[in-house]
Formats: structure tokens, sequence, C-alpha cells
């Protein structure tokens, strides 16, 4: 009997060792191949299998990246917005189909009488894109969340609300900013009373240009043309708000993805509302896109939020059967983050990922 125990124990770690280095191979390849760096994590059941950090956090000193280091998540900061919202949804004090002008009477915009909570949170509330012709331009002027609101977020509606899917900064920023007035709390400080603290999230705050974050890697740019990396122009990252001006670990991603996907910091009745996808825009839930997708030849319900604000670079992907969570952060625009999801989903459900070797 206890020859068969050793046995089953002995396969067992054979085969979790051989996971790790076909993981290990496979973020080797994307490094060398595809000029990836960043931090790899995959998780089962909330438990780390693998786990690395590869290339330079700065270019300049020539600090490399860790498991630890922290990165700008950009638009993964949504999945925060949409989870307070939802909080404040349970607790009564927000009616996701009341419009925003019953929780923003300031609002100046046509869609203050007109747009949802609902549709803000699913981008089809109509209102203009916040970065307008000028892209990154909004961000390279410092404005208060109001200014911001004013100037980019309150033109006259495009489309008619809950009609067509337009993804917008300007929604989630609104959201925050109604966060901060039903709660009479910031932004930031509803972050981390509500999700920071409970999860024990701390290393992941929001960020002000002005801030100096020990082990926030450097952001850059591969030209296309030269294939040289240059640091991102300069921006004011707090323009971004709730919708992008987030920075943290993939450990702490993982605790927070652990308390969504386990029902800590919403009941999972709102859970499955958060969850629930309308395919009319594309799939898109509360702060993710929900699917069955298809990675190489099988097909997993899985929820997916990624972020992308110029060298930031984030995807994470949640795969309901099996409570499989991944996490792939960068710091340059370089690899095709989706991709190499793509190819760790597949090496993790015991099939052959591309020839890396």
């Amino acid at each position: 009997m206890n020859r068969i125990l050793l046995l089953l124990t002995f396969l067992l770690f054979s085969h979790l060792g051989f996971g790790q280095k076909d993981f290990a191979s496979l973020t080797d390849f994307y490094q060398t191949e595809k000029n990836f760096n960043g931090v790899v994590l995959v998780a089962t059941d909330g438990k780390i299998d693998f786990l690395t950090g590869v290339g330079l956090a700065n270019r300049q000193s020539g600090n490399l990246i860790e498991p630890t280091s922290k990165f700008k998540i950009a638009s993964i900061t949504k999945t925060f917005t949409a989870v307070l919202i939802l909080k404040l949804y349970e607790q009564g004090k927000i009616d996701l189909q009341a419009p925003l002008g019953t929780y923003l009477p300031a609002y100046q915009g046509e869609a203050k009488d007109k747009v949802t909570i609902h549709q803000l949170l699913t981008y089809s509330s109509g209102i203009p894109n916040c970065e307008g012709d000028t892209g990154i331009g909004v961000y390279q002027s410092i404005l208060s969340v109001d200014e911001f609101i004013d100037k980019h977020c309150s033109g006259k509606l495009e489309n008619e609300p809950g009609k067509q899917f337009s993804y917008n900064n300007g929604d989630y920023i609104i959201l925050g900013r109604i966060i901060e007035k039903v709660t009479g709390k910031s932004f930031a400080q509803n972050l981390r009373e509500e999700i920071f603290q409970p999860l024990n999230m701390v290393n992941t705050d929001l960020l002000y240009s002005r801030d100096i974050i020990k082990g926030l890697v450097e952001t850059y740019n591969l030209d296309d043309s030269s294939r040289l990396f240059y640091k991102d122009d300069p921006m004011y990252i707090e323009n971004y708000f709730s919708a992008g001006a987030m920075y943290s670990t993939a450990e702490d991603l993982l605790k927070f993805d652990e308390g969504i996907f386990k029902a800590k910091l919403l009941s999972q009745k709102t859970l499955e509302l958060m969850l629930t996808p309308y395919p009319e825009f594309y799939g898109v839930a509360y702060g993710f896109w929900v699917s069955d997708t298809t990675f190489g030849d099988q097909t997993f319900k899985a929820a997916n939020r990624q972020g992308s604000i110029w060298g930031a670079n984030a995807n994470w992907l949640h795969l309901t059967e099996g409570n499989k969570t991944f996490l792939v952060l960068s710091n340059t625009n370089a690899t095709n983050l989706p991709e190499f999801t793509e190819q760790l989903v597949i090496l993790a459900t015991g099939k052959k990922a591309i020839e890396f070797n």
C-alpha cells in the first residue's frame, strides 16, 4: 500500500514539474522570439502553478523584471470599478437602470437623464469617445476628474443609449465619479476599504504621475521601423482615473480574481449578474467580456479583461471550468498577449502548444 502511495505521489509531482517546464519553455520562446518582457502567472483554484518574470524593468538602468514587479494594469482598472458599482447596487445605493444624473446631478451632458448605469457599464451609453481625435492628448494636460468629465465626457450623444456598443474610457470615468458621490469617499479610498484590505492586496493602488512607486516597471513602445524601444511619452496617468490608472502585481491580481470568482466580494447572485454577457454588444459583461472561447481544439467558458495604455499591457483570463486563472503583464507593446495566453491555456489543459522547443 505504501509503495502504491509513493508511486502515485511521484507521478503527481513528476507531472507538475513537467507542466512547469512547459510553461517556462513557452515563456522563454515568447521572450526570445516575440520580445516578451513581463510576468506570467498560471493558477488553478487560486493556487499558483507557475509564476515567473522575464526581461527588463528599466532599459536605462538594466534592472530586471521580477515575479513581484508592479505593472500599470490599464483597463483592468475597469473591473475594480465594476465591482465597486455592484457593491453599491447590493447595498441598495445604486439602481443599475437609473439615469446617471440621479447620482451625478452636476453632470451637464445630454446623457444626464438618458443614459443608465447599466449602459455605462456595457459601453452602450452613446456618449462620444472621450479621446476624440487627439487620442492620448487628452491625458497630457492635467485636469481634475470633474474638469475631465465636463471637457471630454459631456458631449452630445452620438448614438441612442442602449442600442450600440462603443468602447469608451469616459463611461468608466463617469462611473468612478458616481462611486465618489454616492459614498462621499474618494475612489482610491473605496478601493482600499472595499477591495484591497479585505483581500490583503498590499501591492495595488491608484497611480498618480507624481508618485514614485518602488518596484513599478517603466513602460516602452517598440517602434515598428527602427525596431527600437522608446520610453512612453509623458502623460498624466491620473486622467485615466477609474478607467485605467491603477497598478498591481500578478499575485495581487490573483487575489482579486479569487475575490470575484469565489464570491468573496459580491454575493453569488450579483456575481452571476456581473458575468452575464450581452451578445449584441460582443459579449461584454460588467467589467469583463464573457463567452465560450476556443483554445486550440477545446472550448471553455471564459471571462477576459485586457488592458493597454501604450507600453503598459495586460491580459487576464479566467476559465470557470476548472477554475483556472491566467495573468500576463507586460511593460511593452511588442508582444501579442492574447496569443501568448491562448498557448498557456492549451498547455494548462494538457494539450501541445506551438512548436517552441
